[in-house]
């Protein structure tokens, strides 16, 4: 399928690895220009011939920084996707175990960065009648005890798309929201980040945690996704094939989900 989007230009936020990587090389491989950001840019990333920008998305002066840096590169933007997420010290925490500056820390970056990087771009993407994809999560849907913070705002983040799409669906910028389950990605293959943390609160080996995490999830697939799988949903999502999609959740977990 040609998506058609060789004149097209892009920022991606959280670009430095996993799904955002992902994003960016399945962008580029379609003609787009874009704009990674990242707080510490990789050489993978560098590596991808996109133009990379150094930025904190978890405070305004980050966000800011970047769309402005964006736009005078770019020259406007007509595809936004905002990936960046997670939290710096994300722990398969409860809610009593979670104080206020972690939760402020989860929705500054979970949400309050979309929140401002949409805000900033937006007079270009309804100039140009643009696309917005927003990376939130299964655990909006489905939270477990913890990470109760994150969850918490990839909910809000998904909510947010939805209102997005309806206020600005009439001049002419789509915004859809990507939910992935678990993803092959350093959160759960580095055995010293999140899935690693899991695993030994299982009392298991990492290598054992990442094997069973199939059945262990209910993931019908029997395997867990790869970026460059929810990498080739955003695409689709930001291209004009996808011309009267909007406002809608898209979730890519191998059946990991299964309520209608």
């Amino acid at each position: 399928m040609d998506l058609d989007l060789a004149s097209k230009t892009a920022v991606v936020t959280g670009a430095g690895r996993g799904i955002g990587l992902a994003t960016v090389r399945a962008l580029t491989a379609e003609g787009v220009r874009v704009v990674g950001a990242a707080r510490t840019p990789t050489a993978e990333l560098k590596a991808t011939g996109a133009h990379t920008v150094a930025a904190d998305l978890s405070t305004a002066e980050g966000v800011a920084v970047l769309i402005g840096e964006a736009l005078g590169t770019l020259g406007g933007i007509d595809l936004l996707v905002n990936n960046v997420g997670g939290v710096d010290d994300l722990d398969p925490c409860g809610f009593l175990d979670t104080d206020d500056a972690h939760w402020f820390r989860a929705f500054d970056l979970n949400l309050l960065s979309t929140v401002r990087a949409t805000r900033a771009a937006l007079p270009s993407l309804i100039e140009r009648r643009g696309s917005i994809v927003n990376v939130s999560s299964i655990s909006a849907r489905q939270p477990a005890t913890g990470p109760v913070a994150y969850s918490a705002a990839k909910a809000a983040l998904t909510a947010l798309g939805k209102s997005l799409a309806e206020e600005f669906g009439p001049l002419g910028v789509r915004v859809n929201t990507v939910s992935p389950g678990a993803v092959r990605t350093p959160v759960w293959a580095d055995p010293d980040d999140y899935g690693g943390k899991v695993a030994a609160g299982a009392g298991m080996d990492h290598a054992t945690f990442l094997e069973q995490m199939p059945p262990a999830f209910g993931i019908t697939s029997g395997r867990i996704t790869e970026p460059e799988e929810v990498a080739a949903l955003i695409t689709f999502l930001l291209s004009d094939a996808a011309r009267n999609i909007t406002g809608a959740d898209h979730i890519i977990d191998g059946g990991a989900i299964k309520s209608t």
